[in-house]
């Protein structure tokens, strides 16, 4: 944490530059590129994490509760939801204290501060790679109930599924405590944008195909029924765009983060890449909003948990 004011450290090394010093901003007298920085307040920030906090909360007790929400798929959900809320919460509590730090409401010494940085830090990264994999996991989970349909609870058993979550959240922990020991290397800088790289071509991928799969059903269904236009281009339609808002929103609320990360092992010092870094805070709100628009996606479409959603929410007033 640095003494400059309200900052992230961790993502504010890989940052290179403090969020809240316009460091790139040009005078009128200067030459070079004006960068347009959007300013995201602290309220805004924080309210944000603090909907994504209520939101996954409620998921993961939804899932807990109801013993027909117990398979792989909920299981998979649910992890998510865990991933989801603890990056809101990593991120909301690293606000609050860097607010009061900076207020100097909290008294503390130079060294206590900087090993809850470092591990705030860790959970910050830990629950941002632990998010991307079980989003990963969801999409070869329905791939696999798709195309194994016959065969898919002999593949996708609840001791296979809990190894799987293990060693994710295993394998988030390891590497994000390596990535924060070791993130002014630049290889720990193309490992993580390696990483959200091959997990965006993994859901096209699976997604596209379980797409093509789905028409191809319909376009048969519907010659069953001799009606060969109009039921596969309404369901086309619909799927497609389906898959474009769950890939776009992916891509949209992630992509910036990890195109900010691959700027800053390919022009850290070019002034047009510093307009870029000045967005930081904006890329980290958009994380934010993808764990908000996460269950909306992937589990209150589902009719059983919203029922148990409903029962939770009675039951807590």
């Amino acid at each position: 944490m640095s003494g400059q004011g309200p900052q992230r450290r961790l993502l504010g090394s890989l940052n290179g530059t403090s969020p809240a010093t316009p460091h790139f901003e040009l005078a009128a007298n200067q030459t070079g590129p004006r960068c347009l920085e959007v300013s995201i307040p602290d309220g805004l920030f924080l309210s944000l994490g603090l909907v994504s906090v209520v939101e996954n909360v409620l998921v993961v007790a939804a899932i807990a509760k109801n013993r027909n929400l117990h398979s792989p798929m909920y299981y998979f959900i649910g992890c998510l939801a865990v991933s989801d809320l603890l990056v809101s919460v990593s991120n909301v509590l690293e606000t609050a204290v860097m607010l009061l730090v900076a207020a100097g409401a909290l008294a503390a010494q130079a060294a206590v501060v900087q090993q809850l940085d470092d591990i705030i830090d860790v959970l910050i990264c830990g629950s941002m790679v632990s998010s991307l994999c079980f989003l990963g996991a969801i999409a070869v989970d329905r791939y696999l109930s798709i195309f194994y349909a016959l065969r898919y609870h002999s593949i996708v058993t609840l001791s296979r599924a809990w190894r799987a979550i293990s060693a994710i959240w295993v394998a988030s922990v390891l590497s994000s405590t390596l990535f924060i020991a070791y993130y002014n290397h630049t290889a720990v800088l193309l490992c993580l944008v390696s990483f959200f790289v091959a997990m965006l071509v993994l859901m096209a991928v699976l997604y596209v195909h379980m797409l093509a799969r789905a028409c191809q059903h319909a376009r048969g269904i519907a010659r069953l029924h001799k009606r060969q236009h109009f039921i596969p281009q309404g369901f086309g339609l619909k799927g497609a765009a389906t898959l474009t808002i769950l890939l776009g929103i992916f891509f949209l609320c992630w992509g910036p983060f990890f195109l900010h990360l691959s700027l800053m092992v390919l022009c850290p010092q070019h002034p047009i890449c510093g307009c870029v870094f000045q967005n930081f805070n904006l890329f980290l709100t958009l994380i934010i909003c993808n764990s908000i628009i996460d269950p909306f996606i992937y589990a209150f479409r589902s009719q059983e948990l919203r029922k148990t959603l409903q029962e939770v929410v009675l039951c807590s007033w």
